[in-house]
């Protein structure tokens, strides 16, 4: 299998890049930080249903994968399960075109829950396929290859992503409402049927199953044997959760910026910018590195840049601070998301792997929904800023547990067969 798996190397590797390339060029379009929210605004003015349209997103993706590790395991190729379930992710964005086609109609209520419908479908279509996808990309992509290739398909993607979102802000602002969101949801349909195709491209050799191994217990059993057994990764899980509340400033970093440091919007839109670029230079950058030096101590330093980040952001004088805030939570997105990624696929094996990686995602929804909740609820009592000196203090926990605690897996597996 190893032999068929490098034969087709290149071109699973351009099909799967040409996937996220295209994913992120649809996401552009339908932005879940800035599209979406303005779509939620145009029918209501509540702050919770708006600030809703993250939460069920995240919740969607995380919260489902450790329940698809049983199913995911029994599989000798991931890929037909991947292809059928992506489906429940982009689908619903030709429902949210057809709300906004018939809002005039059926109006802002129903077009509210609707919209809301269509959202959790999304996510949770999202969460079901993010597990057999990322075990079936460890599968056709060498090991040796797995961060840079994550880094050059999250680079494809941002860049993509940018582009879309300049022509969605046109759309938006030139084109008579409703109508203008109708497109820019069209756009995204087109852009994830283009995605589809490519995905359902992939080369995937079958491989053995054991069946005996994968019934033997069930996924909570399964998990809570990892914890007890598999202290390394015990303690990775651990330090994500404290990453979850040092990164809990971040989504107020331009609010601070424009309404306590006088920055313009324009200013803000360029703070975006710089994001995104950065996120651009160091997906493709920080991925190559962690194939060659260690994941785990790129991690690190994405860890690092966190704590940096919030730091910068306490004591910044001036709104141009702010530049290297965005440089350095660029640095700290590209670790947690590529590099933590790719960590992660090294833990277990090819029957208990896609545990370890729903665990590292489902167990840590909690944290992910509650800490912007804790950071708003810390702002509103007494500043921003004190929210990012919360952020600062939770990176410094987070850092120092990753470092202390966490050895990279190539260099020691704890005994985790179960």
């Amino acid at each position: 299998m190893d032999a068929e798996i490098r034969k087709n190397f290149r071109f699973n590797y351009f099909v799967n890049v040409m996937d996220g390339a295209f994913f992120g060029f649809g996401l552009g379009f339908a932005s879940f930080s800035t599209v979406l929210p303005l779509f939620i605004s145009s029918m209501t003015d509540s702050a919770i249903l708006i600030g809703l349209v993250m939460a069920v997103h995240s919740l969607g993706w995380q919260l489902p994968q450790l329940f698809m590790a049983k199913s995911i395991a029994r599989q000798k190729k991931y890929k037909p399960m991947v292809v059928m379930l992506t489906i429940h992710e982009r689908v619903p964005f030709l429902g949210l075109t057809l709300i906004a086609l018939l809002l005039p109609k059926i109006g802002v209520t129903a077009g509210l829950a609707l919209t809301f419908l269509m959202l959790a479908w999304q996510g949770f279509g999202a969460g079901f396929t993010a597990n057999p996808w990322q075990v079936m990309i460890h599968k056709v992509i060498p090991p040796d290859y797995l961060a840079t290739f994550f880094g050059v398909q999250g680079a494809a993607a941002n860049l993509l992503a940018s582009g879309a979102a300049i022509i969605a802000g046109t759309i938006l602002d030139r084109q008579a409402y409703p109508n203008n969101y109708a497109l820019v949801f069209t756009l995204t349909c087109v852009c994830l049927l283009v995605s589809w195709f490519f995905i359902a491209l992939t080369r995937e050799p079958e491989h053995e199953v054991d069946h005996e191994k994968v019934v033997q217990n069930s996924v909570i059993r399964n998990a809570l044997e990892i914890l007890r057994k598999d202290k390394n990764f015990t303690w990775l899980l651990v330090s994500r959760f404290l990453s979850q509340f040092g990164v809990m400033g971040f989504n107020f970093y331009a609010v601070h910026a424009v309404k306590n440091l006088g920055a313009s919007e324009i200013q803000a839109g360029v703070m975006t910018s710089i994001l995104m670029i950065s996120q651009v230079v160091m997906n493709i950058s920080l991925g190559w590195l962690a194939d060659r030096w260690s994941r785990l101590n790129v991690l690190k330093v994405g860890f690092i840049a966190m704590g940096l980040s919030a730091a910068v952001a306490w004591i910044a004088p001036s709104f141009n601070w702010f530049f290297l805030v965005m440089v350095l939570t660029g640095v700290t997105n590209t670790a947690l998301w590529t590099i933590m990624m790719a960590l992660t696929l090294q833990f277990g094996d090819d029957t208990n792997r896609p545990v370890y990686v729903g665990m590292a995602n489902t167990l840590i929804a909690p944290f992910t929904i509650t800490a912007p909740l804790i950071g708003g609820w810390l702002a509103n009592l007494a500043g921003y800023q004190t929210t990012f000196l919360a952020s600062v203090f939770f990176s410094i926990l987070a850092t120092l547990v990753l470092h202390l605690r966490v050895h990279d897996p190539r260099e020691k597996i704890s005994d985790t067969s179960l």
